[in-house]
């Protein structure tokens, strides 16, 4: 029984912890979408082909 335990209590974590991480890659992929509009919208305005 206490190893039964021990697995679940592993398991949780590990389900903690991805839904941790996914959650904070979320936002860090919107941040880095809103970073790569603005350097584009920056290489039109300052009259250069943008890269795409």
């Amino acid at each position: 029984m206490k190893n039964l335990l021990y697995f679940i209590a592993v398991v949780l974590i590990i389900a903690w912890l991805i839904g941790f991480v996914g959650y904070s890659a979320g936002r860090l992929i919107h941040i880095l979408l809103v970073l790569a509009i603005i350097a584009v919208l920056l290489r039109i305005i300052d009259g250069r082909k943008p890269i795409l």
